[in-house]
């Protein structure tokens, strides 16, 4: 892949993504329907879905695409693919908290090798440049002009005294049981990938899932934490975490700063 190609691409389409989900945001009122697995979907999560597929099918025909709402077609054969999840966090959009986001990456050989995550409604953009390094870039965002980027890099944390970041719309009676394992500071919660990010940027040391998600749901977010020099582990064995899987779902994660002391 060649990522100084890759890099603009993906964040332009998700600036225009993010555009498209905007309007329909700031709108009237939008039609909920239930997709198969009864999750909500929206004419939000359409329109950036079309638009995005059509961008990557246009510039990397040969790759491979996996997206959300295109999903029931999918029969994953190669090792190499993009994955899109046109607007994670669903229920935040459709309750209008915000914290919803677009993704898109790159996955090769099980790894996530390049991802961005955009919230436009809280205008947040973080992505991976094409050394793989993550970055967070400053609004106001121009889609073919870059603007003002920052490195971004995870905290080194206090085992004392973490911040935990979990799930806004899916925090359980297992998730905090496992929370209580560690030494708490402070616990925030926040919708969609942007919980990757926030461990990503230093923000909050540890992110552990204890629920159902996507490879869709994970891989943007969990290029930029790893970019960030973060690192995502299966929750049982702490194996790094791997994309690919014939099903594309998801095992219980942790993601995390490198110096937090997991809990079994």
């Amino acid at each position: 892949m060649d990522f100084e190609k890759l890099v603009p691409v993906m964040r332009k389409l998700a600036l225009e993504a993010g555009d498209k989900i905007m309007e329909i945001y700031d709108g009237p009122d939008f039609e909920v329907k239930s997709k198969s697995d009864d999750s909500p979907v929206t004419a939000a999560d359409e329109a950036a879905d079309a638009l995005i597929s059509a961008g990557l099918k246009a510039h990397f025909p040969d790759v491979a695409l996996v997206t959300e709402e295109q999903s029931d077609s999918h029969s994953l054969e190669a090792s190499s693919f993009l994955i899109v999840d046109p607007l994670d966090g669903t229920k935040e959009f459709i309750n209008r908290r915000g914290e919803f986001t677009v993704n898109i990456a790159y996955v090769e050989a099980g790894t996530p090798k390049a991802g961005v995550v955009y919230a436009p409604a809280i205008g947040r953009l973080f992505y991976t440049l094409a050394d793989g390094r993550s970055v967070e870039e400053k609004g106001p965002f121009d889609k073919d002009t870059v603007g003002d980027i920052s490195p971004i890099a995870v905290s080194t944390p206090d085992n004392r005294a973490l911040m935990v970041v979990a799930s806004k719309s899916h925090r359980d009676q297992a998730t905090d049981d496992y929370i209580a394992k560690y030494g708490v500071k402070d616990m925030t919660s926040a919708g969609s990938s942007l919980k990757f990010c926030l461990v990503a940027t230093g923000e909050a040391d540890i992110y552990p899932r204890l629920g159902p998600t996507m490879e869709w749901d994970t891989a943007a977010g969990d290029a930029v934490l790893r970019g960030a020099g973060g690192e995502l582990v299966f929750f049982d064995d702490h194996k790094p975490f791997t994309y690919g899987k014939a099903d594309f779902r998801n095992p219980f994660f942790i993601a995390y700063a490198p110096g937090v002391l997991l809990a079994k």
